[in-house]
């Protein structure tokens, strides 16, 4: 499976663990406030707000919190500025990885950012490096057990998907940004489970890498997670679920 649905998917399974370290609160109320401060703090208005809600409440956020960032975004509150910055670099093996940031201080931000590559085998590049080879789509990964395949495929493509994919033991779902929300509501409404289901950079191509540098990667990708100043990270890497299960 290719790396932005594979990093969702393992993002997913250790979710516990980071709610736990606070990690994935702090990220989803900047997420919030920096959405409702660029599009309003009506979520029915604002769809990427809409979704960082979706996203809070999938992980049991308490109403109060959402509703603090909310405010503090739309001016209604006091709250800390962010800005939004992106970095491009290359991990081990060539593998491209994009990096969304929001910060209230760039510099500390890329310093740390080239710090974590560097200790992991790969290098910060010049900006534009490797963004050109992705592009943002609606993402909604459905693991594969007790789904059919043609209702999926079916509900999916009248909802407005682009594209079903089968890449290991799930499905892939993959849509344009405008559709997503008609796409996701579609398989919901159908009550089909979905792991995943986020508006993503999705690779144009990607790199198999195996080995020291699969682990590499990994580390890379959640050394770049757990930092403060870190809101996603994308890559183009290939690695199989074989060496997936033998790196633990």
């Amino acid at each position: 499976m290719s790396g932005h649905s594979k990093w969702s998917s393992i993002k997913h399974k250790k979710g516990a663990l980071d709610a736990k370290r606070g990690k994935i609160f702090s990220k989803l109320i900047k997420e919030i406030t920096v959405a409702a401060r660029m599009g309003g703090g009506d979520p029915d208005g604002n769809p990427r707000l809409r979704s960082a809600i979706a996203a809070a409440k999938a992980e049991n956020m308490p109403k109060d919190n959402i509703e603090r960032a909310v405010k503090k975004g739309a001016g209604e509150l006091e709250g800390v500025s962010y800005e939004e910055t992106s970095y491009d670099g290359y991990g081990p093996g060539g593998v491209a990885v994009l990096v969304d940031c929001l910060t209230d201080n760039k510099n500390r931000a890329v310093a740390d950012i080239k710090h974590i590559f560097e200790r992991s085998g790969g290098n910060l590049g010049e900006p534009g490096c490797v963004a050109w080879m992705f592009e943002k789509k609606g993402l909604i990964v459905v693991e594969k057990q007790g789904v059919d395949e043609e209702q999926l495929l079916d509900l999916a493509l009248e909802a407005g998907a682009e594209d079903v994919k089968e890449e290991g033991n799930d499905f892939e779902v993959i849509t344009d940004t405008s559709d997503f929300e008609a796409v996701k509501q579609a398989i919901e409404d159908a009550n089909i489970t979905y792991s995943v289901a986020e508006i993503s950079m999705i690779p144009k191509n990607t790199v198999k890498i195996e080995g020291k540098k699969a682990e590499q990667m990994l580390s890379l990708m959640e050394a770049l997670e757990d930092n403060d100043d870190v809101n996603n990270v994308y890559a183009n890497f290939d690695i199989s679920d074989d060496v997936l299960e033998a790196i633990g």
